[in-house]
């Protein structure tokens, strides 16, 4: 697909603050390009987090918790099996344990055997260990019957989720939700880590108003410790980073900078091969994040808890290193998934036209960890939401997928299930990525029925692929200096997008590297420099080989036997 290339409008502010001020033109105009009014949004000091008395059901969390404090109850964690479940139970672990509680433990369900979620299975292993209080992060907000199990074998439940409720909420004895009806809360993007540490926030004021942390005998805990656990959360998951966020995550940031961090991400850090003191929004979403969601997909977050709670180092690198063996092993999958679901959309046909405006896919040999990978992979290649299968071994099928903006797939799937009660078994998400189970032999038909109400939805300007840049950049502005501003300039993710610029260079060399990367030698077609530049998977592309091309590119800092120096990362290119 040829998307449309389209530099962001700005407008001139007019702001009399010298943080604002203290910004480049150029920068300014980036945030200007991000909808940016007042440099208040840029302004990442913690007093300016919104209050944790906005949150509908936080009172009765912090009371709930309070009184399990107060009885030292048996507080289990049960955690979904991604990188924000992971951080979220990570979180609730150490916060609660500083807070003075002394019997805490997680359970995290394989997703392979129990599915996502309080389900009455999870509830039953749980209640092995004889829990008092469930505590639900990143999920429980569609579980109605596991919640039921658990309150009537007495044990209190805690929901705390940031996923989008069903029309009827479980019966927990509080749920802690921005998502909720009527909910007061302005930020509806807290990941299911922000959601937990506010919880813990509120539970602070609840100890330090009944003088806990006196008659306890103990120091009040300064949360923003947790902070570095946060940030990775909340950019691994891909919420919107809504002012609300980059606070959180910019807060985070800097204590991993500082190295005030925890020994796991601290490891992750390390088997990343990333440089600490430099480290960035993108290095949390596409470095550390993959790893530890990679032990979600393929084997058992445990091993990702276990090593975001571990203070010892050793341990910790050793804990690393696995999960980054379980990533390189997840690539490979994904790799040949990939290759399957490539072949499969090529040989699909509507009226012997074009795709359908809603892709299903499917085949018997998919790994179900992988699948929402391949669904995102698909929607970027055709620009269409697309929903990716793979057998849960018990005669159904669990898909994973994937939108594009304007189409809310929850919402989608909520009105499928709703037409066609019989169809979904089960299903959640948000606008932009959702999951669902249905019945093996109903593939074909969920398949129909999905094209056809994507296509009811969807126009054809909503098809239309379009990548927004920042502009251009001279000569002189291509530099290591900017290319180190630009990757700390805010944390940088879904809704405020990290810098891309445009341009057309003369190409003065190319190479393939690796299996199939390109490196090329670029000259700005009104320039003298030549720049160097890297496009990842393109050995194919139509471009290489060209002597002019249009580039859409961001600035990278390479880093090569200890040299630095500023390079084009190419994320579109055509000729020109």
């Amino acid at each position: 697909m040829i998307p449309l290339i389209r530099r962001r409008a700005t407008t001139s502010l007019q702001i009399d603050n010298t943080l604002y001020n203290s910004c480049s033109p150029l920068l300014q105009k980036i945030f200007a390009g991000r909808g940016v009014q007042s440099s208040q949004e840029l302004d990442p000091s913690l007093k300016r987090l919104l209050p944790v008395a906005k949150l509908s059901g936080i009172q009765q969390a912090s009371e709930l918790l309070h009184r399990a404090l107060v009885a030292q109850q048996h507080i289990l964690i049960v955690a979904d099996f991604d990188a924000d479940g992971a951080t979220s139970c990570a979180l609730a672990v150490r916060g609660l344990r500083a807070l003075g509680a002394e019997h805490v433990s997680y359970l995290v369900p394989n997703r392979f055997e129990y599915g996502y979620g309080l389900t009455p299975e999870i509830v039953a292993l749980a209640a092995q260990n004889q829990p008092d209080l469930i505590i639900t992060v990143d999920n429980g907000i569609s579980s109605i019957a596991g919640v039921e199990i658990a309150r009537a074998s007495n044990i209190d439940v805690l929901i705390t989720d940031h996923h989008l409720p069903g029309a009827e909420l479980p019966d927990a004895n509080a749920i802690v939700n921005p998502n909720l009806p009527a909910d007061q809360f302005e930020s509806k993007a807290l990941a299911g880590v922000g959601v937990m540490f506010y919880v813990l926030l509120a539970l602070r004021a609840e100890l330090r108003e009944k003088q806990w942390f006196s008659l306890q005998d103990m120091p009040e805990p300064n949360l923003g410790e947790l902070l570095d656990l946060v940030a990775l959360g909340t950019i691994a998951d891909v919420v919107p980073m809504d002012s609300n966020n980059r606070i959180l995550a910019e807060q985070g940031l800097r204590r991993i900078r500082a190295d005030k961090t925890k020994p796991g991400i601290r490891a992750l850090i390390q088997v990343a091969g990333l440089n600490q003191r430099t480290i960035s929004s993108t290095d949390l979403a596409f470095m550390l994040g993959p790893r530890l969601n990679a032990a979600g997909r393929l084997a058992d977050m445990s091993l990702g808890i276990e090593c975001l709670i571990c203070d010892e180092d050793s341990r910790c690198l050793e804990l690393a290193q696995k999960l980054d063996s379980l990533n390189r092993e997840r690539r490979e999958i994904e790799r040949e998934m990939k290759d399957q679901a490539v072949a499969l959309v090529e040989s699909i046909t509507f009226d012997d036209v074009d795709l359908p405006s809603g892709l299903s896919l499917f085949d018997s040999s998919w790994h179900q960890g992988v699948v929402g990978i391949v669904a995102s992979r698909i929607k970027d290649q055709c620009h269409r939401p697309v929903i990716a299968f793979a057998r849960d071994g018990a005669g159904g099928l669990k898909g994973s997928g994937r939108s594009i903006p304007g189409l809310h797939l929850r919402d989608l799937l909520d009105l499928i299930a709703t037409q066609h009660p019989d169809l979904l078994s089960k299903f959640g998400g948000h606008a932009m990525a959702a999951g669902l189970t249905i019945a093996e032999q109903d593939y074909q038909r969920f398949s129909e029925i999905f094209a056809a109400s994507a296509a009811r939805l969807i126009d054809d300007a909503m098809l239309q692929k379009t990548i927004d840049t920042d502009g251009g950049l001279s000569e002189e502005e291509i530099n290591l200096e900017l290319a180190q501003t630009l990757k700390t300039a805010a944390p940088w993710g879904q809704a405020f997008p990290a810098p891309v610029f445009d341009d057309e260079f003369a190409v003065v060399d190319t190479r393939i590297v690796g299996e199939n990367h390109v490196k090329l030698k670029l000259r700005l077609s009104d320039g003298s420099r030549v720049i160097d530049a890297i496009a990842f998977n393109a050995s194919e592309q139509e471009w290489v080989g060209a002597h002019a091309i249009k580039v859409v590119y961001r600035l990278e800092i390479n880093e090569y036997r200890q040299n630095t120096s500023v390079q084009l990362l190419i994320e579109h290119a055509a000729v020109a």
